[in-house]
């Protein structure tokens, strides 16, 4: 019975907090699995399964882009766009303490630091995402423009097959 109720993380406090409408999705977490698990699990597209990537810039300043699971990012056109010299992923201790969140299990709702927010411009032209709740093996489903509305991403396009 567990497995139905909604886990109450700070990403769940924040989309509550914002009246989105969203749905719970759990599902077995696979280490390592990525999207291709979660969307294989959920049977649902990997591109509208949405990577939350912690990074950081050359000076260490942290920020998050979103990505279609199915995609990788472009530091290098990120780093141009937003004009620093250089954007990197963050190791997982790192990203774990900006967001507050487990690698794996990281939201771009309710981190524990603010950071810029950067989305891949062809996430908002989808009907419906999965983004990840807060824990492992738990996405929210939400229509795009909640997303935006909540978080105010900037649009780049970053993405490459």
């Amino acid at each position: 019975m567990a497995k139905e109720k909604t886990p109450i993380t700070a990403a769940v406090r924040v989309l509550r907090a914002e009246k989105v409408d969203f749905s719970d999705h759990l599902y077995p977490y696979e280490e390592k699995g990525g999207t291709a698990a979660s969307s294989r699990e959920l049977g649902v597209d990997e591109h509208a399964v949405i990577k939350t990537l912690v990074m950081e810039d050359e000076n260490r300043q942290p920020l998050v882009v979103l990505m279609h699971g199915d995609r990788q990012v472009s530091t290098k056109e990120l780093a141009r766009i937003i004009s620093v010299k250089q954007i990197s992923p963050c190791a997982p201790e790192v990203a774990q303490k900006h967001s507050g969140y487990l690698v794996g299990g990281t939201s771009p709702f309710g981190t524990r630091r603010q950071m810029p927010v950067y989305m891949e411009a062809g996430i908002a032209d989808l009907q419906k995402i999965y983004i990840n709740g807060g824990k492992r093996g738990y996405l929210v489903g939400m229509a795009p423009a909640e997303l935006i509305r909540v978080l105010k991403p900037v649009a780049v396009v970053v993405g490459i097959s």
